[in-house]
């Protein structure tokens, strides 16, 4: 469900952009009938289309393992722009609408990088590596310390059938809502906390 949640939101969002892409372009270039002809065209998909970011959003932010500053930033930028882009279109108010559109795309950068700066957090190899750690530092809000809390559309790793390989490859290479930790952990950290995971395990 999250998964499927997660691909209908980035669709209505890259949607929704290009609708404010479109308009943005339009007012900036001065062509105002245009910009009217397109709005009254598509005024009900972008009803739908803005329901839908709302919906899937809310449903995300809720069941997110992952939530942090990175999260409030994101909404704060959304919320800020939708007033700000009423205004723009409406009064024709080129700075506002341009304004809009990149809080709209900076809160896109955020929610991608999971990062307020588009920065994403490295971890520091020691000379031992503790699986445990590891998990504790990147699993655990999303699959919980007995591995069965399953936010963000994690497995339940208590009763998972995967062997180590596949875990290794899983936690590499990353699949639907699970980030690739390839760049984020050495091979080192990925086998021991794929070891670890084991003794989740009913």
């Amino acid at each position: 469900m999250y998964t499927g949640m997660l691909h209908t939101h980035t669709l209505v969002v890259s949607l929704f952009l290009l609708i404010y892409l479109i308009k943005t372009a339009l007012l900036v270039m001065g062509k105002t009938e245009q910009l009217i002809a397109f709005t009254n065209k598509f005024k009900i998909p972008e009803v739908v289309i803005s329901a839908l970011f709302f919906i899937t959003g809310i449903y995300l932010a809720v069941n997110t393992g992952n939530a942090g500053t990175w999260l409030w930033v994101k909404l704060a930028a959304v919320l800020i722009s939708i007033p700000l882009a009423v205004i723009g279109f409406k009064k024709l108010n080129k700075n506002l609408a341009i304004l809009s559109l990149m809080l709209l795309i900076y809160a896109y950068g955020v929610s991608e990088t999971k990062s307020a700066f588009f920065q994403k957090e490295t971890i520091v190899a020691t000379a031992s590596v503790n699986g445990q750690e590891v998990y504790e530092a990147q699993c655990i809000q999303c699959h919980g310390a007995d591995g069965k809390l399953m936010m963000s559309g994690s497995k339940d790793l208590s009763v998972s059938q995967l062997t180590i390989d596949q875990k290794i490859s899983l936690i590499t290479n990353g699949k639907n809502a699970m980030a690739a930790y390839k760049e984020l952990l050495s091979t080192e950290q990925i086998v021991a906390v794929a070891t670890y995971t084991e003794t989740l395990k009913k």
